[in-house]
Order: structure tokens, then C-alpha cells, then sequence
């Protein structure tokens, strides 16, 4: 809880799925609700934003290991009607790669 009596709410969850013992598809939704409008912040109330992701990685050893993906972002509700007021896209569309590594 914040000022004014603001609420958020982030669910989030993330899925491993070994294809073989070195590649893996790793999966994860996120989603974002707040209690009320904040026009300063361009944040309507309710279900505000989704993202669902997909990454395709192959380790060659726990600690190195690169990846593709795509991530599908959305904005709902009064966030997307201010987002597209403010001339941005409701919806997103991302291609990612990296490697993740850790030591």
C-alpha cells in the first residue's frame, strides 16, 4: 500500500520445460492490477498490464548458457486508453537474446 491509499498487485510465474538435458524452453507470465487511477503515472485501475514470454536456451554448462525468445507485452483497461492518448502502443511485440551467465 502506498500513498493515498494505493494498492498494486503483481502475480508472476515462470515454467522450465527440459527438451533435452542442455536445451530448455523457459516460459513466464507476469501480470499487474492496481486499485486505483493514477494519471500522473498514466496507471488505470484493475488489470493494467500482461507480458508473456518465451526463451529458448541452451546450456552448455549451468553456468553459461545463451538465448533467444520473443516477449509479448499488453496494456489494458484506462492504462492502455492513456497510453494511447500519449501516442504509444497498447500492444508490443519483442524479440530478445542474451546469454545468461552466472559465476
Amino acid at each position: 500500500m502506498g500513498e493515498d491509499r494505493r494498492t498494486a498487485l503483481t502475480l508472476e510465474a515462470e515454467y522450465e520445460l527440459l527438451l533435452t538435458q542442455h536445451l530448455i524452453l523457459q516460459s513466464r507470465a507476469e501480470m499487474v492490477a492496481y486499485g486505483k487511477d493514477d494519471a500522473v503515472n498514466g496507471l488505470g485501475s484493475s488489470l493494467s498490464d500482461a507480458a508473456v514470454e518465451l526463451r529458448l536456451r541452451y546450456e552448455f554448462s549451468r553456468q553459461f548458457a545463451p538465448y533467444v525468445g520473443v516477449e509479448w507485452n499488453g496494456t489494458f483497461g484506462g492504462t492502455a486508453d492513456q497510453a494511447r492518448a500519449n501516442g504509444d502502443a497498447a500492444r508490443d511485440t519483442r524479440y530478445v537474446a542474451g546469454i545468461r551467465f552466472w559465476f
